[in-house]
């Protein structure tokens, strides 16, 4: 059971990464500056490179999985989420700036969950 909900999660980021790209690249567009566009996309990348990290995990399980799973699971959200909704929001004018701060924890979420399976390979 547990391996399905860590690749059906990888899946759905995924998918999403998919959805939230074309949607930078045709709806977005017009709405967003270069720059703006630019730190959207980094979102979508980091969320695919994780999605499929965690498809990998999920048909490789052993029994550190699930701390590594949870690390780029909040990773991503807390990442790149938050990136989605300080780019959204700056382009309406009204940035959300208390997404700021929530942005590094997502990074460092991500970065531990690395760390993690290095260690686990070690």
């Amino acid at each position: 059971m547990t391996q399905n909900i860590i690749i059906a999660t990888g899946a759905f980021f995924g998918m999403l990464s998919i959805i939230f790209g074309a949607f930078g690249a045709h709806a977005l567009k017009k709405m967003l500056s270069n720059e703006q566009l630019k730190k959207f996309e980094i979102g979508v990348k980091y969320q695919m490179y994780h999605a499929i990290t965690l498809l990998v995990l999920g048909f490789n399980m052993d029994f550190t999985t699930l701390s590594i799973y949870w690390c780029f699971t909040m990773g991503i959200i807390l990442f790149s989420f938050s990136i989605y909704g300080l780019v959204l929001s700056d382009a309406k004018r009204k940035k959300l700036r208390f997404l700021g701060p929530i942005t590094p924890i997502g990074g460092l979420l991500l970065v531990t969950g690395w760390l993690l399976v290095l260690i686990n390979t070690l």
